[in-house]
């Protein structure tokens, strides 16, 4: 009983580390396109100004972006609720 409520008290502190997370990882992709284009707009794919090669390289830093900044708070948000219960989340 006490994993099933340690779940559901935790479930709101994910969503809103979730959606930090993606924000952040908005931010960080916006600035990592300016250092690397210079342009301060990445490429829409529903552009017709912009080439394959850039609106694809927009789209994977934005995913590897993305990716690393989900993998750093859910591996930080498990250590975390490890130090408070004393148990790995499942």
């Amino acid at each position: 009983m006490a994993g099933k409520l340690r779940k559901v008290a935790l479930k709101p502190v994910n969503v809103a580390l979730g959606v930090a997370a993606g924000a952040l990882a908005g931010l960080l992709f916006k600035e990592a396109w300016k250092l690397v284009s210079g342009d301060d707009d990445a490429p829409d794919a529903g552009d017709p100004d912009r080439g394959w090669g850039e609106i694809l390289a927009a789209a994977a830093l934005q995913g590897a972006i993305f990716a690393v900044v989900k993998a750093a708070v859910h591996r930080g948000g498990a250590i975390g609720t490890e130090k408070l219960t004393g148990t790995w989340p499942d």
